[in-house]
């Protein structure tokens, strides 16, 4: 008989995540079944809403609205899934915006509110640009990942009507711009309707991460407290397990024959020149510190949460103590 238990991860299908999901890797007492097919979005509701898996890869800023709202879950310093997001400011190129300042008094739409990718450009655009984030009105279209989610009541915010989309409103005019998780389609079919707020925005990333050291963190991987209640030693086997698929990937990744692009091994060395560590590091390091420290401050600035929250009130202890680990048993 089995001592393992058994839980299951939801997540996306990426490849830090792919020696977990073929079991190459096995967290140590744990039978992880991980399941990848979800969009995002569905993936964040159905963990935070219907509470449908143990594990969960979420949308930070849900996760930390969660907390906020007293809900049972906790998270483990892994993160999943960071991206720059200059490049996902979306306008309406008839409407004369040029600027990031050409945004104050305009409409602008986002998948819903606590999404962390609006979240994070409502902070850059702030604090980086100039742009009040209540100097816009705000359009949402999905529901909030947490149904508890209240925001300030001077906040301009209105939904979409059930028949239309932030996207086709966007390109109908309808809206001025959109801050979107995704590159949006009529961009990818070069509809001369939609352009870029930075259309150099790689070099705006950059130069923000060059100021800043941030790489925005997007995803963490939560777990519903009751599992920790239960097991509280799954955290640290957990967390060690999900480090160890990292660096499978990061070994296999290394080889440029791993991926049919041109230029891949320059893109590979250009990343290690601009970052000089590890860009997907977990752990609450200092440069992870600051990043989720930015994002919990901009949570509180813009009225998602009601304090800021302490990082180790999010995120569950992973250490075994100075210097123990294999790495330092010899």
């Amino acid at each position: 008989m089995s001592t393992r238990i058994e839980l299951t991860l939801a997540c996306g299908d990426y490849e830090i995540m792919r020696a977990l999901k073929e079991g190459t890797v096995r967290p140590d007492g744990i039978d992880l079944k991980v399941v990848t097919a979800m969009d995002s979005p569905s993936r964040h509701w159905r963990f935070l809403r219907g509470r449908e898996f143990e594990i969960g890869e979420v949308s930070s800023s849900s996760y930390i609205a969660a907390r906020d709202n007293g809900l049972p879950f906790c998270a483990i310093p892994v993160f999943p899934h960071r991206r720059f997001r200059h490049g996902f400011v979306f306008t309406n190129t008839g409407k004369g915006i040029r600027t990031p300042k050409d945004l104050i008094g305009k409409k602008v739409g986002v998948k819903f509110f606590l999404n962390s990718a609006a979240l994070w450009l409502r902070g850059i655009l702030q604090h980086e640009y100039g742009v009040p984030f209540k100097s816009i009105e705000w359009v949402t279209e999905l529901d909030e990942d947490i149904a508890e989610a209240s925001f300030p009541t001077d906040l301009k915010l209105s939904r979409v009507p059930p028949s239309k989309s932030i996207v086709g409103m966007l390109v109908d005019g309808e809206l001025d711009a959109i801050l979107h998780p995704d590159i949006i389609k009529p961009l990818r079919e070069k509809d001369p309707r939609v352009g870029r707020l930075f259309p150099n925005y790689k070099a705006e990333e950059a130069a923000y991460f060059k100021k800043t050291g941030i790489y925005p963190i997007m995803h963490v991987v939560a777990l519903k407290k009751e599992v920790i209640d239960r097991h509280p030693w799954v955290a640290v086997n957990l967390y060690q397990a999900f480090n160890e698929s990292k660096a499978i990937a990061m070994w296999r990744m290394e080889n440029p024959r791993i991926a049919p692009i041109v230029w891949y091994r320059e893109a590979w060395e250009e990343q290690e020149e601009i970052f000089k560590s590890d860009p997907w590091e977990y752990g609450l390091t200092d440069r992870n510190r600051h990043n989720l420290e930015t994002l919990v401050n901009y949570s509180f600035e813009q009225g998602m949460i009601k304090r800021p929250i302490p990082l180790g009130e999010l995120f569950l202890d992973v250490s075994q103590g100075r210097r123990r680990g294999e790495e330092f048993t010899f």
